[in-house]
Order: C-alpha cells, then sequence, then structure tokens
C-alpha cells in the first residue's frame, strides 16, 4: 500500500513538472498571440466609446496653443506680414511661403477663433481676428487677371505664378467657414469670388468637372472637385441660392463617376490627354473631402444615401489608411479627412473614427516631435506640416470638450 502511494506521488510529481515546463514553454507564444488579437481587433473594430488623449501626454488643447506659438515664431516675417515655407532658409526654393500651406493655415486660424473668445495674439496690429491676420498675408496672392480674379501660388509683388482652381477652393471653405460663426461680409464676399473662378475652371470634357490647374487641360481631380462640392454648399446654405446646390449635385455626380474607387476611396484624377487614363493613387484628403460633401448634402436635403455613403466612405477610409495608430497620408491630408469624420460624427455621434484620429495625434506628439515641439518626420520641418497637426489637434480638442 505505501509503496503504491509513493508510486502514485512520483507519478504526479512527474506530470506537474511535464505541465509546468509546457506552461513555460507555451507562455511567450500565447502571449505573442494576445498581443496579435489585441491589435488586428484594433484595427478592424475601432472603439465605440469616446477615446480621450493618453493622459501621459497634454491635452489637445495644449498642444494646439504650443503650435500657434511655435508658427507665429518660426515661420511668420512681421516686416512684411509673409510666412516662410520651412524652418530652415536654405531649404526654401523661394524667399517666402507659396500659397498652399496659407490655405491650410487659414482653416487653423478660423478653427482658433472659434475655440475661444480671448483677444488673438497680435501679429499685425490692425487685425481683428486670426483669420484677419493670415488674410492679409493671403491678399498679397491676390491676382486680378482674367477670365476672373483668384489666387497665385506665390506672392504677386515677387512675380506670382500659376494658379490652382484646389488652392482657391480651400480658402473659401475656411471663410465660409468662419462665415458661418460670426457672419463676416467681406469671408461671403471674397467666398463668391472665389466660386466664380473655380468655375472658369470646368466644361465639358469628360462630362464636366473642373481642372486642377489654370492654363492646363491635363487632368481634372479629386481634389479640385470635391472641394468645390463643399464650397457650393456652403454658399448655399448662407445664401439660399439654388444654384449653388445645383453646381453641388452636378461636380458630386462627376467625380462620383470617375474617380471613386469600388472600395469607396477616391483616386486621384482622370488624365484627360491619355484617353482618360485614371491615375489610381489614393490619398486621404480625397475621400475625407467627400465624406464631408456627402455629410452636408444629408443635412441639406435629408436624403438617406448621402448619410449611407457618408458612412461607407469612413469604413472605406479607415481600411485602406489607418494601420498601428496611423494614417498613412500627410499630415494636412489627414487634416482634411478628419473634417469628413467630424461632420459625419455631428450627425449620428459615432465617435470610432474620431477615436482612431486621437490614437493617431498622440502618436504623431509621441514620436515625431523635435525639441522645438515641431512636428514632422524630416530634419526639416515644414509651415504646411505643422498647420495639418494644427488643426488636427483643434478639431480633437472641440471633439473631447477640452
Amino acid at each position: 500500500m505505501k509503496a503504491s502511494l509513493l508510486l502514485l506521488k512520483s507519478t504526479i510529481s512527474k506530470i506537474e513538472s511535464t505541465i509546468t515546463k509546457l506552461v513555460w514553454n507555451t507562455l511567450p507564444c500565447l502571449l505573442l498571440l494576445q498581443i496579435f488579437s489585441a491589435n488586428s481587433l484594433a484595427q478592424s473594430s475601432p472603439p465605440t466609446s469616446k477615446t480621450p488623449p493618453s493622459s501621459a501626454q497634454p491635452a489637445n488643447r495644449t498642444r494646439a496653443l504650443l503650435m500657434e506659438g511655435n508658427i507665429r515664431q518660426v515661420f511668420y516675417e512681421p516686416s512684411v506680414a509673409l510666412y516662410r515655407e520651412t524652418d530652415t532658409p536654405s531649404a526654401n526654393e523661394k524667399p517666402y511661403s507659396y500659397l498652399w500651406p496659407l490655405c491650410a493655415l487659414i482653416q487653423c486660424m478660423q478653427l482658433a477663433d472659434a475655440k475661444d473668445a480671448e483677444k488673438p495674439v497680435a501679429v499685425n496690429p490692425n487685425a481683428t481676428t486670426r483669420v484677419d491676420q493670415v488674410l492679409k498675408s493671403i491678399q498679397q496672392y491676390y491676382s486680378a487677371r482674367q477670365p476672373a480674379p483668384g489666387y497665385a501660388s506665390y506672392v504677386i509683388s515677387m512675380g506670382g505664378g500659376d494658379r490652382f482652381y484646389d488652392d482657391n477652393q480651400w480658402i473659401g471653405i475656411a471663410l465660409m467657414d468662419a462665415y458661418a460663426k460670426n457672419k463676416n461680409s467681406q469671408y461671403l464676399s471674397i467666398s463668391e469670388e472665389i466660386y466664380r473662378y473655380m468655375m472658369t475652371g470646368w466644361d465639358s470634357t469628360s462630362g464636366g468637372g473642373i481642372y486642377w490647374k489654370e492654363g492646363n487641360r491635363s487632368t481634372k481631380n479629386t481634389c479640385s472637385n470635391g472641394p468645390g462640392i463643399v464650397l457650393a454648399l456652403q454658399l448655399y446654405e448662407a445664401t439660399g441660392k439654388s444654384s449653388y446646390l445645383d453646381t453641388a449635385k452636378l461636380l458630386y455626380k462627376w467625380v462620383n463617376r470617375w474617380l471613386r474607387s469600388p472600395a469607396g476611396v477616391y483616386w486621384d484624377n482622370i488624365k484627360l490627354r491619355d484617353a482618360n487614363k485614371i491615375d489610381t493613387a489614393t490619398y486621404s484628403y480625397n475621400t475625407g473631402i467627400m465624406i464631408q460633401a456627402n455629410a452636408k448634402l444629408f443635412r441639406i436635403t435629408s436624403d438617406n444615401a448621402y448619410l449611407n455613403e457618408a458612412r461607407q466612405l469612413a469604413r472605406a477610409s479607415f481600411d485602406h489608411f489607418f494601420s498601428y495608430d496611423i494614417f498613412h497620408s500627410t499630415y494636412w491630408f489627414n487634416a482634411v479627412l478628419l473634417r469628413g469624420y467630424e461632420e459625419l460624427y455631428a450627425i449620428d455621434n459615432d465617435p470610432q473614427y474620431m477615436n482612431a484620429m486621437q490614437r493617431y495625434a498622440d502618436r504623431v506628439w509621441r514620436r515625431e516631435r523635435n525639441v522645438r515641439n515641431l512636428i514632422g518626420q524630416q530634419e526639416v520641418r515644414s509651415l504646411l506640416d505643422q498647420a495639418g497637426m494644427w488643426e488636427i489637434y483643434l478639431r480633437l480638442s472641440r471633439f473631447q470638450k477640452e
């Protein structure tokens, strides 16, 4: 009996030892599997409750204020009321910035004006708002040449440059966003003038659509038609003129005919001189502006087809551009994508895509910020990149109610 008990005890001990070794040998694999499964789930199913910024990092509002101060101190030249393209003068092609970064900056300015009622930091002594400050700079790009006045790509007194329809549209969109809050008639007047200019870029080639660059009839782009839809809708909301809504629907039909991919993201352009070949490059802002356009169309028309399309595009953009807390596009392109997400969130109150952008913004702040609090992935830091992330932090601050 005793011998049997000893044998049983020995057998149990060997079994326990074998199980222990098995657990320790397989534990790392189990942990890796758990991590992989968690990451996979995080990428395929964004969280459905609001996710605040990481507690180890400053709030979005704090980040935005830091970025505003940096732009003023590093990029702005008060003696001429102009901005520099980058923080490194030797890297700049020209003494001052091209228009495109200012198209991003004016959107930030209107968001910052809306965020608080405090007196803005004086950059131009006669300016009354941040928008007015940057508008004084933008007016130096104003070209009155035919067929209609618009903004050139570089400072007119320093030689000017080509005119791009999308650059003008982005300015108009920002001014109409500001107009919706303060009813400044100057903003509406400038936006209406921009609308008239953009329509000189429309013709019936390929069934309609607006060219990208004045005088160059080789491509019509999502980026020169999507913003045109949004600007036309803003002008319709402000004036009630049905012609603006008609234009928005016309452009909407054209861009979806040619440039919406079956996957639900937007291709870049159609090459009219190359047998209507489609440039299938994808950038997050092209889909973002179309999410915003659909959300606005739903709000104006109450047609659920537009809301359903906005939701489909939002999901498709998430699947296409987002992985491992990164939206794989440039900062400013992602800021425009966020505009679409925010417009949709205001309708359906589903925070999943806003949360994903918060995770992205947290990661950028951790990993892509230098000791001067300038954002970028290269040693030279650009004004466009700063404006892109400033807009993202401002919109997330509003989302988080900071």
